[in-house]
Parts: structure tokens; C-alpha cells; sequence
């Protein structure tokens, strides 16, 4: 059958209407991924950097509060959707695992370098929830394998000292990075909602638990007016990063929104770097890139 240009020319149009529509789409979910890995990776740096002149507990709890007020201001102004009730305990509970295991990680920013530290949280922050889906879905790819091989090396090279001594925060990572696992299991069963709402409710659950470590500590003033400034500005790109990343999962696939938000070390590497003027061995150096790259390995699909 032939085709005239009158009939060829509008089928190929529709077509690449219909590809741009989809490109759009999946534009969407990528750019909130992308800027929840420069919100977290900031505010982490921040943190991090706060908590060396400041109790680790003290300065997250400053830091949630502070990105709960404007996220509850912003989605009480925007008059957004309340989540439902399930959504809300699930939020929650995100909340109490990823704000301690924040606190955790400040503290292991401050107690080591940044650009140790950081990969390994991340990379078990995703491994853990792909072990949930082997649990539930079955034996993963070959692509999976590899990054938990290439994980496992990198961890290795980024832990060892030249010394045989085991480099200072890489416990501490390695806990928050469970933490954070937790995260996003929890992330994931609150589907429904505004992000906005979803965010502040996970913020508050986060300040809950944090406040009550500081209230048993009683260390209320083991920080500088500087650190509490700080704190402040990183809490407020924390939380942002938070609603960044729900509205990736909600948009799009949640294992996507893994996948990028996994790789916000980056930025908290190339911040202590440029910055600090953070020094590693050639070694650590790949062990810092095996790690990174490791992370959509493990969590991709």
C-alpha cells in the first residue's frame, strides 16, 4: 500500500508528539530526583559541618524543627490534600527511622571525612531495600549481583587505612545508612497525599525522636549560635529534599526515585572537597567511585 504525503507526514508528527509527551513524563519524576539529591547532599554537608562544633542529637533536632515550620506553613498555605490515615502512620514512622539515623550520620560526618562516610550510608541506604524486594520478589538480576560485588569492594577500599586502623565514622555511616534504608520502605507505603503534608508529617516524627534523645541527654546547650544557623538552613534543605523525593516516587517509578536520590553523596564529596580541601588516597579515591556507582546497580531494576 502506498502512503502520500498527506497521510505519511501527520502519522509521523502524531508519533513524535507522542514521544515528546513521554519524554516530558519522564522528565517529570527525574528533575524532583535530581534536586533531592542537591537538597540532601547540601544540607548533609551542612550538617556535617555544624556537628563538628556541636552535639550531633542537638543540632538535628534544631534542624528538624526548622524544616517543619515552613513545610507545615507551606502545605497549610497551599491548602494541599491530607494524606490518609495510613499514610500518615507510615509517614511517621519514615520520620523516626530517617531523622535518627540523620542525627547518626552528622555524627559520623563530623567524627570522619565526608567523602568516606557519606558512600557507604548511601550505599547501604539502598542495598537494604533491595534485599526487602529479594525477600518478597524473588532473586535479583545479574545487574544486581554486580553492584552488591562492587559495593562490598568499594566499602573496603574506603574503610581500610594505610595503617591496618579502621578510619573514624564508618560504623556511624553504616547505621544511619540502615536508617535511611528504612526511610524509604516507609516512604514507600505512603502513596497517597500531598508531599508536601507527607513531608512535615515525616519531618515531625523525625523531631520526636530526636527531641527525646536530647531531652535524656540534657546537653541543650552544647551548640554555637553559628551551629544553630546552621542547622537551621540544612533542616530546611533537608525536608525540602523530602518532599523532592516523594513527589519523584509518586510521578514516577519509586525504584527510579531511589536510584538518583541514592547518588546525593556526590554532592556532599565534591562540597568537603572544594571546601574542606578533603584529601584522599588513590585507593580511596576508587573505593569512593565504586561505591557511587554501585548504588543504581543494587537499586535499580
Amino acid at each position: 500500500m502506498e502512503l502520500s504525503g498527506d497521510n505519511f507526514f501527520p502519522h509521523v508528527t502524531l508519533n513524535s508528539s507522542r514521544t515528546s509527551m513521554l519524554s516530558a513524563a519522564e522528565l517529570v519524576p527525574t528533575s524532583f530526583s535530581l534536586a533531592a539529591v542537591f537538597a540532601w547532599g547540601t544540607s548533609d554537608f551542612l550538617g556535617g559541618y555544624a556537628a563538628r562544633r556541636a552535639n550531633a542529637f542537638l543540632l538535628t533536632t534544631i534542624a528538624h524543627a526548622g524544616g517543619l515550620i515552613p513545610m507545615f506553613l507551606l502545605a497549610s498555605a497551599t491548602h494541599a490534600e491530607l494524606p490518609s490515615p495510613r499514610s500518615v502512620h507510615w509517614a511517621l514512622a519514615g520520620g523516626v527511622s530517617g531523622g535518627g539515623a540523620l542525627a547518626i550520620f552528622y555524627g559520623a560526618l563530623a567524627a570522619g571525612r565526608m567523602g568516606l562516610t557519606a558512600p557507604v550510608a548511601a550505599v547501604l541506604g539502598a542495598a537494604v531495600p533491595t534485599i526487602f524486594g529479594m525477600i518478597t520478589q524473588g532473586v535479583p538480576g545479574s545487574i544486581h549481583v554486580a553492584g552488591f560485588v562492587i559495593a562490598v569492594a568499594g566499602i573496603w577500599l574506603i574503610s581500610r587505612t594505610e595503617d591496618g586502623s579502621s578510619p573514624k565514622g564508618i560504623g556511624l555511616a553504616a547505621i544511619s545508612g540502615i536508617g535511611f534504608a528504612g526511610f524509604y520502605l516507609c516512604i514507600s507505603q505512603a502513596k497517597d497525599g500531598s508531599a508536601l503534608w507527607l513531608a512535615t508529617f515525616s519531618r515531625a516524627g523525625a523531631l520526636l525522636v530526636t527531641g527525646l534523645i536530647v531531652l535524656v541527654q540534657r546537653k541543650f546547650q552544647d551548640i554555637t549560635a553559628a551551629g544553630v544557623r546552621w542547622g537551621l538552613l540544612a533542616g530546611c534543605l533537608d525536608v525540602s529534599g523530602t518532599a523532592f523525593f516523594v513527589r519523584a516516587s509518586q510521578t514516577g517509578r519509586l525504584d527510579s526515585a531511589v536510584v538518583l536520590t541514592s547518588l546525593y553523596p556526590a554532592v556532599t564529596v565534591l562540597l568537603a572537597r572544594m571546601v574542606l580541601h578533603e584529601h584522599f588516597t588513590r585507593w580511596k579515591a576508587v573505593g569512593m567511585f565504586a561505591a557511587l556507582l554501585a548504588v543504581p546497580m543494587i537499586a535499580g531494576q
